[in-house]
């Protein structure tokens, strides 16, 4: 028995990891982390307590072992079955804003756990204008840098001076916007590279007039976005010279449910759990959208929403 019981601690991946400065959870829930508040546990939930926290476990982290770095899960479907390996939520250490008047122009550098609605608060608090968009944006800026998000008629791309991130063996890099590869709701760095910090561009503004910009941001989602409801924001990126709503639309899916999910009659790029909805539902109905969009327009949409994890065991 004692035998038996010392291979059942070595097997679990908790007991294999390095001992940090920050915390380990195991078997931890990760449905009240999301927006859809849907999706099975992460195997180990790691919390680093700062930059060199991370390094360090990533150096000591076997290669076998799937890493990926959760935000605050407004953009994400994590499935039934949950993640194996180790979910990384960067805490307080990675949420710093930081403001600098230089010659060189005004500039705000973010942790990577920033929400993007408090860098544009900041900047327009010290006058800084051009970040307005990102208080329209749902998400931290180390997903923002990862998707190269943007909105109301500006994204990353045109305002990025320099990110910060780690890689998988623990190496810190220090990447120029053309190391980005930004493209339309993308970038081609490493998705095992984690993101820890951006240094942003802004202009000097008036600061009525970049109030202003920003309650009109704030109106226009309000009058055209179901932000009241456990949703994920855009659910597909838009095609070359078309609208995804516009598509789905198109397709008749306004309305369309499937168990607890349902495409919003607000705006039918967004997916809604209505409460009791499973991320199966979510993805299924998901799925459908596209598969009725290509029907009827033969264009296939490309999910903009991340999907992660594994299958609850039985699921088709």
């Amino acid at each position: 028995m004692h035998m038996m019981a010392a291979k059942l601690i070595s097997d679990r991946l908790i007991d294999r990891l390095a001992t940090p400065r920050g915390s380990y959870s195991e078997d931890a829930a990760l449905d009240r982390f999301t927006w859809f508040r849907v999706g099975g546990p992460a195997e180990v939930l790691f919390r680093p307590a700062d930059e060199e926290d991370l390094a360090a476990f990533l150096i000591a982290a076997p290669d076998h072992v799937p890493v990926m770095v959760l935000g605050v899960g407004s953009n994400l479907l994590v499935r039934d079955g949950g993640v194996a390996g180790v979910v990384i939520r960067l805490g307080r250490g990675f949420a710093a804003i930081e403001i600098a008047h230089e010659s060189v122009g005004d500039r705000v550098t973010a942790g990577a756990m920033a929400l993007d609605t408090s860098v544009a608060k900041t900047a327009a608090a010290a006058g800084i204008a051009g970040l307005e968009f990102l208080s329209g944006i749902p998400g931290t800026i180390g997903g923002a840098l990862r998707m190269n998000a943007g909105a109301f008629g500006a994204d990353m791309a045109a305002v990025l001076i320099e990110a910060t991130a780690i890689d998988r063996q623990g190496d810190v890099h220090r990447l120029g916007l053309d190391d980005m590869g930004f493209g339309y709701r993308s970038s081609t760095v490493p998705e095992d590279w984690i993101f820890t910090s951006a240094t942003l561009r802004g202009a000097p503004g008036d600061g009525a007039a970049i109030a202003l910009r920003m309650a009109d941001i704030a109106d226009e989602r309000e009058a055209s976005q179901p932000l009241r409801t456990r949703t994920g924001g855009s659910t597909f990126k838009n095609p070359a010279d078309a609208r995804a709503w516009e598509l789905i639309e198109a397709a008749g899916c306004r309305g369309l449910t499937r168990g607890g999910a349902m495409v919003s009659e607000k705006h039918c790029n967004f997916l809604i759990n209505r409460g009791s909805a499973s991320a199966a539902d979510l993805e299924g109905l998901g799925e459908e959208v596209r598969r009725r969009v290509a029907e009827t327009c033969g264009i296939s949409l490309e999910w903009e929403i991340r999907r992660v994890g594994r299958h609850a065991e039985g699921a088709p």
